[in-house]
Formats: structure tokens, sequence, C-alpha cells
């Protein structure tokens, strides 16, 4: 859990003085890139935890060494408790750390160290929606990938195409409940849904990981190969001004406002993989939408128009 992990990092920190992200890795049983993201989050944060270039630099608190928390300022604490703070809503380890970290506080900073923990939460639980869980292969890929050891995997595709493949687990990535996998093969890096994974089985192989590997820049890689594929058709529609909030929520990143006009619509540019995407997105739109091109966009409304006419025509 990254709030227990936050925690440690810092406690270590206070008793070393110093540690380099290696050592935090070591220490932790986590990747180096892990390490340095939990070390870049503390001082994102507003803990005073800053990097040490050159030979035997590392990560260090300013003002040197620690025993224990009292050394934290009211800012700071506060800082640390909005960050891990989230977390103990959904974790009993997050809950378990962040009251050993309260009672390690001095007594006049712990009120509003506690305040700054309840100012945010996390309800996991979806409006008028079956809850989602975390898959229960997660914790044994995430052991592959700390461990280093290959993951043999089960996999089917989005065409329903099942293959058998040995992969080097190198990170995994929640994206909106949906968990990905991203892995070496022997035909270079992939990425896995994880709730596509059949079976996965741990094998006692050694995984290798490129030593320049760092999951944050892998995954927006990743986006940008996806966002891509996703916004291979471009169209210019014409819609009411007061309307390109809905238009945005429907299209996201792919709606573009190019321009209001005086007659209180806004010429908008969207994008999506075919041109039937963008007409199905905006057949229900009727004439409150007029798209002014591409023509195979047009077509397909037009399409849709007829087939609904003919089915909906009074005998």
């Amino acid at each position: 859990m990254r709030a227990d992990r936050l925690v440690a990092t810092l406690l270590l920190l206070q008793s070393r003085g110093r540690v380099t992200a290696a050592d935090l890795a070591t220490e932790l049983e986590i990747s180096v890139a892990t390490a340095r993201r939990d070390l870049e989050a503390l001082s994102a944060a507003g803990i005073p935890v800053y990097p040490q270039p050159g030979r035997g630099g590392g990560w260090q608190l300013v003002g040197g060494a620690r025993t224990d928390l009292s050394g934290l300022s009211a800012t700071e604490a506060q800082a640390l408790f909005l960050l891990v703070g989230p977390a103990a809503a959904v974790s009993n380890e997050a809950k378990t750390a962040l009251r050993k970290l309260v009672q390690a506080l001095p007594r006049t900073f712990r009120a509003d160290a506690e305040a700054a923990a309840d100012a945010t939460m996390i309800d996991s639980t979806r409006w008028s929606e079956r809850e989602r869980r975390r898959p229960e292969r997660v914790q044994l890929l995430q052991t592959a990938v700390v461990r280093r050891r290959k993951v043999r995997l089960v996999y089917t595709s989005g065409t329903r195409e099942r293959s058998e493949r040995l992969v080097d687990p190198w990170g995994l990535v929640d994206k909106d409940e949906v968990w990905y996998l991203i892995a070496g093969t022997d035909k270079g890096r992939r990425t896995f849904r994880v709730d596509r994974i059949v079976e996965a089985e741990p094998t006692d192989e050694p995984s290798t990981r490129p030593d320049d590997f760092a999951l944050a820049e892998a995954w927006d890689e990743v986006v940008g190969e996806v966002e891509q594929r996703r916004s291979r058709t471009w169209a210019t529609v014409l819609i009411e001004t007061r309307f390109v909030p809905i238009l945005q929520g429907h299209f996201g990143r792919h709606c573009h406002v190019d321009a209001e006009l005086d007659d209180g619509r806004s010429r908008v540019r969207l994008a999506a993989p075919t041109p039937l995407d963008i007409a199905r997105n905006l057949a229900g739109w009727g004439s409150q939408v007029e798209v002014l091109d591409p023509p195979p966009v047009r077509a397909q409304l037009a399409r849709i128009g007829a087939e609904l006419a003919d089915l909906y025509r009074d005998k």
C-alpha cells in the first residue's frame, strides 16, 4: 500500500539522514523507479525532501537526520496527512499507519494533522452501478514485479483470441479502475488488460527489465498510442454553444472548440476511430448538431437517419 510506503520512507530518511532510491528499493522491496516516485511524491507534498546529486549523494531531509517525526513543522505534518489520509478510507493498513503517525507527532500538531487527514476521502462505491473490486491477480502480478520473476500468462485479446506467453512483468497501472500490466515479451514491450488474463502463473525464472525503464514514462507512451488510434477521424460540427460542455463530456479530450460564432453556435472539432463512431455519437442529437465535414461522417448520418425513418414510418 502506497500510504504505508510513504510513511516508511519518511521514517527511514529521518533515521538515516540520507538514502538513495536503490537503498530504499532494497529496504521496502520495491523497484527503484517506484522508490524514486515515492520520494518525489513526498517532496511534492511539501515535505522537505531533496535530492543531492553527485557521488555519495541521495535523498535527504533538510536539517539533517532525525529519529522521530517531532522534527516536522505543523505545515509539513499537514502536507503529509493530506497525502496519506485519503488512502485510509479504503485500506486498513493505511489506517494503522496513520494512527502510528499521529502518535509520533508532537501533541500540538495532532489536531491539525488529523483534520488534514479527514479533509479528503475516497468513496469506491459507484452511483447506480455494481461496485468494482480490484482483480485478484493484481496482487500476484505485483509480487512478480517486485521479486523480478517471469509470469506465464493465458491471455484473451479484444478479438477473443486466446494465447499463452511467458512475460517479464515490469509494472501495473490502475486506469479508472481498469488494471493494466506492462511487460516485456519476445516481441518487445506489450500492455495487457488484467481482466483479460485468464491464467497467471509465476515462475522461478528471473525476469529482466531495461535499466532505463520508468513506469510513468512507459504508460505515457501507451496512452499516446491509444489516443492516436482513437483519433483517426476528425469532423467539424456546429452546435449551440450552451451544449458544448455536453459534447465535451461525450468526446473528452477529442473535442476542441475552434470558434464561437455570432449566431450562438460554436464550431467544434471532434475525433473518433472511424466515421461511423462519430456518426453513432451524434445521431441522437438530430438537427441540433450540423456536421460540416468530412463527407463520410455526413454519409453515415444520412444512412442512419434513413434506416430510422424506414423502421418507424407508419405503414
